[in-house]
């Protein structure tokens, strides 16, 4: 039987310092990679922004192409994070590399046409395809799960240049409740190895100097408590939608040609009729107008749930984290003026503790809030995520993630199945 991740021995040290030589030319090609990716998507993003009405009308064309490229060279991958989870849990042994080309390339097309879906669940994937070609290079199984946690590292970092959050992430996201740490060394050079590569090719890093520096008073820590309670509800509201939506769709629709054909065609006309594509691609315009002072409609963290949900319920193909990044900061403006707390400072809660909710994970947004927005209201980062987490065990976008639960009668310890 194949063991799990949370149950193999620790690599021995002659084992972690392989890894961390192994963690060099795979932090470099994930990087490089997530270039290409990232480059790739933003260009396309700005050219549908400048072509919207000649190319939304053909979303569900595009639909199409990516079903038939999926059903023709990769049934086996399609699963996507599935199956990285799969391996890591040591359900399934292998990630077939043509996952990279084919992830790209749908992701791509999903966004240029106007689908809404985000980049970090790719960037997550390229990092494990590419981290697990090289478990050739070890020889026992827990150097190999090893290898797949550095991967998932480093292609979170490669995108979004936040090397200890994307390590942090990589390292509780799989086993919700535990932290491999023999395998935080090779993780962190991994990680950062793909963020230098990336910066140093001219992927820029988002990043926001916040000036408000909030003090906790007793007061504004009850605020805080409720702020992280309401992210909470809202990132595990959309982690639960997906997960149900997507085989509800699926039963009423079982043909994927015609589900993906279908969805795409109202999507199409719902984006061109609703706000004229202000919910398509990543969702980007919505955080940048947070943090920019413009207008933030009351209901755009809802539609864009709403939008995203549907749109990878179809089988359109991307992440989901920046996505929430957008529902958290919209969300956010919206509830700063009822608690008088800083405006920006409560968007960048938002930004940070919805994505923690929907990804089932507490340190990962806490080091994004530090990473992206700065160190000083890293403690307000602390307590919204942690009431966050009190909401967020039974829901994930993840559908394989599994979380330690411990029996306080004999201090057993169980790992339970999100997927039902």
């Amino acid at each position: 039987m194949i063991k799990s991740i949370a149950t193999l021995p620790k690599p021995s040290l002659k084992e972690v310092l392989g890894l961390v030589g192994l963690a060099l030319p795979i932090g470099g090609a994930v990087g490089v990679v997530d270039v290409i990716f990232g480059k790739g998507l933003l260009f396309l993003s700005e050219y549908r922004d400048h072509h919207l009405f000649l190319l939304l009308p053909f979303l569900a064309l595009a639909g199409l192409v990516i079903v038939f490229l999926y059903d023709k060279l990769g049934k086996e991958v399609r699963q996507g994070m599935g199956l990285v989870f799969q391996v890591g849990h040591g359900q399934k042994n292998q990630i077939p590399p043509i996952l990279i080309p084919l992830i790209l390339f749908s992701t791509w097309v999903t966004h240029l046409f106007g689908a809404s879906a985000g980049r970090e669940g790719v960037a997550v994937q390229i990092g494990a395809t590419i981290s697990h070609y090289c478990r050739r290079f070890v020889t026992s199984q827990e150097a190999a799960r090893h290898l797949l946690i550095m991967g998932m590292a480093a292609g979170f970092a490669g995108l979004f240049q936040t090397p200890i959050a994307a390590v942090v992430f990589a390292l509780e996201v799989l086993l919700v409740g535990t932290l491999r740490y023999s395998a935080l060394l090779p993780s962190l050079v991994a990680a950062y190895v793909a963020s230098w590569t990336s910066h140093a090719l001219g992927l820029e890093k988002f990043t926001i100097v916040l000036e408000e520096t909030l003090t906790i008073t007793p007061l504004t820590l009850v605020k805080l408590i409720g702020l992280g309670l309401i992210f909470g509800l809202v990132g595990n509201s959309f982690a639960y939608l997906l997960g149900w939506f997507k085989p509800y769709l699926s039963q009423k629709l079982p043909n994927p040609y015609f589900r993906i054909a279908f969805i795409g065609a109202l999507l199409s006309i719902c984006l061109m009729i609703g706000h004229v594509g202000r919910y398509s691609g990543l969702g980007t315009n919505l955080i940048a107008a947070a943090f920019s002072g413009q207008t933030i409609l009351t209901y755009d963290w809802l539609l864009k749930m709403i939008v995203t949900v549907i749109s990878l319920s179809a089988g359109f193909q991307g992440g989901e984290v920046t996505p929430l990044f957008a529902i958290g900061a919209s969300l956010g403006i919206v509830l700063a003026p009822y608690l008088g707390l800083p405006v920006l400072l409560v968007a960048a809660l938002g930004y940070t503790t919805v994505f923690g909710s929907a990804t089932n994970t507490f340190w990962a947004p806490i080091f994004i809030g530090i990473e992206v927005f700065g160190p000083e209201n890293a403690l307000a980062y602390f307590v919204t995520s942690a009431a966050a987490y009190m909401v967020s065990h039974r829901h994930s976008i993840y559908s394989y993630q599994k979380v330690v639960m411990i029996n306080l009668k004999d201090m057993t310890v169980n790992q339970m199945d999100l997927k039902k």
